[in-house]
């Protein structure tokens, strides 16, 4: 008798990208809601938070359903959220866009800030440089591409873990001669910059390995 299927909720806080990331959790098994409930959100196996567009109106949304309430006790009790692009951004502690600063979740240190290439944004296939030890990318070759489509990010990695706790797998990208982080692996809490629901089979590879850590 085959195991349950994983009971995954996409966090529905009027962002975009909900369907695509709906399609995709669906194609690699999982059981997938879409919904602003704090209540089936606290409770579902996994959390993802999407994200497209602006931080500020990211932050926004997320703040209406009490999104950051979510996450926070859902880390609390070590239950996994993997956040993707904006969804990413939002977990650090501001966002800088237009001159206008904002609040984020504040999970790690840190500002995501415009990217300092020559041509922004940075869409299309980029490869990932994998941090020692990821999980996440367990079983793709190095120079597998993935689909990126943003103009800012984190440029800096700023969160000190010091020993018995383990150290953070950080995964970085390059565009234009600026590198950014592209993932992070902390825990109970993991994050792309790009899209895997948007990046086919390296994509549908990498959220299989998400839905094992849950």
């Amino acid at each position: 008798m085959s195991a349950p299927a994983k009971r995954i909720v996409v966090l529905d806080y009027g962002s975009g990208n909900l369907a695509s990331a709906r399609r995709a959790l669906q194609r690699v098994g999982a059981d997938v809601q879409v919904t602003a409930d704090f209540a089936t959100a606290l409770d579902a196996d996994g959390l993802v938070v999407p994200g497209v567009g602006a931080f500020a109106a990211c932050m926004a949304g997320i703040r209406a359903v009490r999104g950051e309430r979510i996450i926070g006790r859902r880390l609390a009790g070590s239950r996994p959220v993997l956040g993707i692009c904006v969804g990413m951004q939002v977990l650090f502690t501001t966002g800088v866009e237009h001159g206008q600063t904002t609040e984020g979740v504040g999970e790690w240190p840190g500002t995501v800030e415009r990217l300092q290439a020559p041509i922004v944004p940075h869409m299309g296939w980029n490869t990932v440089r994998v941090g020692p030890g990821s999980k996440l990318f367990a079983g793709l070759e190095a120079g597998t591409r993935f689909y990126f489509v943003h103009s800012y990010a984190a440029r800096r990695w700023e969160l000190q873990v010091t020993a018995p706790f383990p150290q953070p797998v950080v995964s970085w990208a390059e565009h234009g001669g600026d590198a950014f982080v592209a993932a992070v692996e902390n825990g109970p809490l993991w994050a792309t910059q790009f899209h895997p629901e948007k990046s086919g089979d390296a994509g549908a590879t990498l959220l299989e390995n998400w839905l094992r850590t849950v």
